[in-house]
């Protein structure tokens, strides 16, 4: 089985699940997501430069 039949294998197999369930999942928000990890992310940065201070 070469590289490529497998790739293409999978990609059928994922095409297929997408299908039959819909896609994205009604809920989910791109905005939302996105916006709540770049806050999450500046929070992580800001805490980060507060620990790193040299004394």
């Amino acid at each position: 089985m070469s590289f490529s039949s497998t790739a293409h294998d999978l990609v059928l197999l994922a095409s297929e699940g997408a299908e039959q369930h819909g896609g994205n999942h009604d809920s989910l928000s791109p905005y939302l997501t996105g916006g709540g990890a770049f806050c999450i992310l500046l929070l992580m940065l800001w805490v980060t430069t507060r620990l790193n201070r040299d004394r």
